[in-house]
């Protein structure tokens, strides 16, 4: 898997140096001197026109990584976890990312996207800021599945609602799953 832009490249080099196979510097000066001697025998130069190909016209901003494709988690290991957050049919990348990014920082233990084949795993760890590289996530198709077997070990559901309770007057279980509806339809009936 290729990922690119310098704050998640900086970010995988720094945290998850062990998935890191090839780095691929199109700008000079672009590793702190610390990473660049950490992974010399792993770093290729390469021209900007190489870059911009490999990014597929994405902003790469002077370095691209390949990186071990990460591995999805099975609902098994997720419902281990006390505070799941499933994405009800998202498609974009920049959604997904934004609220993987803000699920991570607010302490949500793993992500189950569903209503969806696949996902570009690539451009969401970019547009998470790496965050999809440090919580367990897994795609599944069928929602209703997904929330019966969660219901089945004890977890309560919340939906996002722009008409809703404000979450400062929520008092939540501790087996607890947030479910955010997708860009145009909002959460399924």
């Amino acid at each position: 898997m290729i990922i690119y832009g310098k704050q998640v490249c900086l970010y995988a080099l720094e945290q998850h140096p062990d998935t890191i196979d090839t780095v691929y510097v199109a700008k000079k000066g672009i590793l702190p001197q610390k990473l660049f001697h950490a992974f010399h025998d792993k770093i290729k130069f390469l021209e900007e026109k190489w870059a911009q190909s490999m990014s597929k016209g994405g902003n790469h901003q002077g370095i691209l990584l390949e990186v071990t494709d990460l591995e999805e988690s099975t609902l098994s290991e997720i419902k281990k976890n006390d505070f799941i957050v499933v994405l009800d049919g998202l498609t974009d990348v920049g959604n997904i990312g934004a609220i993987v990014r803000s699920a991570y920082a607010l302490g949500a233990d793993a992500i189950i996207a569903t209503g969806v084949k696949q996902l570009n795993l690539a451009a969401i760890t970019r547009t998470s800021s790496g965050a999809l590289l440090d919580i367990p996530f897994m795609v599944r198709h069928n929602i209703l599945d997904v929330l019966s077997e969660l219901k089945q070990v004890g977890f309560t559901f919340y939906g996002a609602d722009m008409n809703g309770t404000a979450v400062q007057e929520m008092t939540f279980t501790s087996k607890r799953v947030l479910v955010m509806g997708s860009e145009g339809k909002g959460l399924s009936k």
